[in-house]
């Protein structure tokens, strides 16, 4: 049984045994039945905006530009959406992160205690006394 229809009644429809045929192997070949392949028909043509009796030939060019056509401004959709993130988001951050990594290495500066030693003269300040005792300048 068909689900969802399964409480409906049947009704018959006077149609040629040669079309019945045909649409009985269509049917078969969809793996449905009868009344399922008749309304997947019915749905497709109106959903589309498909009359069976025009051809398809430029009709189906015409969908083929209209998909394109929505592909190409889904793309520029998301083209537009990565642009913004990346002004808004990535660029800011990376920036930050330079600045914070370039300011974690403070400048080399000399320490305060330490002084330079001048070379050249040597002044003495303080001298050792060569004799303790006065008993050892002999």
């Amino acid at each position: 049984m068909d689900k969802g229809f399964e409480k409906e009644e049947f009704e018959t429809l006077k149609i040629k045994s040669s079309v019945a045929i045909e649409f009985r192997k269509f049917s078969k070949m969809l793996s449905k039945s009868q009344s399922m392949t008749l309304l997947l028909m019915m749905e497709f043509f109106n959903e589309n905006g498909i009359s069976p009796a025009e051809h398809l030939g430029p009709r189906m060019e015409t969908l083929e530009n209209r998909i394109s056509a929505l592909i190409k401004k889904r793309m520029n959709g998301m083209i537009a959406i990565m642009k913004d993130i990346e002004k808004s988001q990535t660029k800011p951050t990376v920036a930050m992160m330079q600045t914070l990594f370039q300011a974690a290495e403070p400048p080399k500066k000399k320490l305060i205690l330490a002084k330079k030693i001048k070379r050249g003269k040597n002044r003495v300040w303080f001298q050792e006394k060569k004799y303790l005792n006065s008993n050892d300048n002999e």
